[in-house]
């Protein structure tokens, strides 16, 4: 592990514990060069699902993907990373038990516009008009129907 702070490649650990969720090992690391502390986490790679996209290409499945486009949508909203990052956790482990090899970025929107709506329809809006490509008003205005119905 090289050190964040001096680059060196030798460090040891301090502490070691699982996360909150269990899903990961979270580590104290402290450098033997410059002798700074930093965290590391330590993931299972647990499958390979691919996303199928709307222009039918393949890529793997990519949960920071997911964080970036809530944290897009909920920029200045009164919405945490923390609340961000259960979200896409909770997406991830919906995914990993429902779909086996591939899941479409269709279904990846519906699931994140869901959890969108739930915490911040602000946000949930921002997201649904990029994620749906609203060409005019008149989408927009018929998406804000709904909510408000």
């Amino acid at each position: 592990m090289r050190c964040p702070h001096c680059g060196y490649h030798e460090d040891k650990v301090v502490d070691s514990r699982p996360s909150q969720d269990s899903r990961a090992i979270r580590r104290r690391r402290e450098c033997l060069k410059c002798g700074e502390r930093f965290t590391t986490y330590e993931y299972v790679e647990q499958f390979n699902l691919m996303v199928l996209k709307s222009d039918n290409r393949r890529e793997p499945f990519d949960k920071n993907k997911i964080i970036h486009g809530m944290k897009l949508a909920c920029n200045k909203r009164p919405v945490t990373s923390k609340q961000i990052e259960t979200m896409a956790d909770d997406i991830e482990a919906a995914i990993v038990q429902e779909y086996k090899n591939e899941i479409t970025s269709k279904e990846i929107g519906e699931m994140v516009m869901a959890k969108l709506r739930g915490v911040d329809e602000i946000a949930y809006v921002r997201f649904a008009s990029v994620y749906r490509k609203f060409q005019d008003k008149a989408e927009f205005l018929e998406e804000m129907k709904k909510l408000l119905e």
